[in-house]
C-alpha cells in the first residue's frame, strides 16, 4: 500500500467515526420513556404531501372543550380551514374541515424515532374516495 492509500483509509475511518458519534447523540436526546402527547402536538407545524408542491402550515393549541385534544387551523395557499386532532398510543390523528361541519381531510401518522415529537410521517387522505398519500410534518415552533 502507498502512503496516499493509508492516509485515505485513516481519513475515511475518522469521518465515519465522527458521523456515528453525531448520529448516536441525536438519537439519544429523547428520554427513554418519552411518548408523544397532545402537548407536543401543540404549536406550529409545516407539512407536505406526496404529489403536491404546496406546503401547508398548521397551528394547533389545546382544544377548549375536549381535554387531551388539539384544535387549530391548517393554511394552504388560498385558504385556511379548522383542524382538530389527538394522539392515541403514539398515533397522531388530525382532521380538517373545509366547510366547518364535515371532515374533508384526515392525517394519520407516527412520530419519527429519535425526533422527540418534532417530525411525523404518515398518510393523508383528502375526502373519502381519494387514495391516501404520504405526508411529512415538521415542527416549526413550539
Amino acid at each position: 500500500m502507498t502512503l496516499r492509500t493509508l492516509i485515505f483509509i485513516a481519513a475515511s475511518a475518522f469521518s465515519i467515526s465522527a458521523c456515528a458519534q453525531f448520529e448516536s447523540k441525536s438519537a439519544s436526546t429523547c428520554p427513554q420513556d418519552w411518548q408523544m402527547s397532545d402537548k407536543q402536538l401543540q404549536g406550529e407545524w409545516t407539512g407536505s404531501v406526496a404529489g403536491s408542491e404546496e406546503t401547508v402550515r398548521m397551528v394547533l393549541g389545546p382544544h377548549p372543550e375536549w381535554e387531551g385534544n388539539v384544535k387549530g387551523s391548517i393554511s394552504r395557499p388560498g385558504g385556511s380551514h379548522p383542524m382538530v386532532g389527538d394522539v392515541n398510543e403514539g398515533t397522531v390523528t388530525l382532521e380538517e374541515s373545509a366547510d366547518g361541519s364535515r371532515i374533508t381531510g384526515t392525517w394519520l401518522g407516527e412520530v419519527v424515532d429519535g425526533s422527540c415529537g418534532t417530525e411525523i410521517h404518515g398518510s393523508y387522505q383528502e375526502g373519502e374516495n381519494v387514495p391516501p398519500r404520504a405526508f411529512i410534518m415538521r415542527k416549526a415552533q413550539p
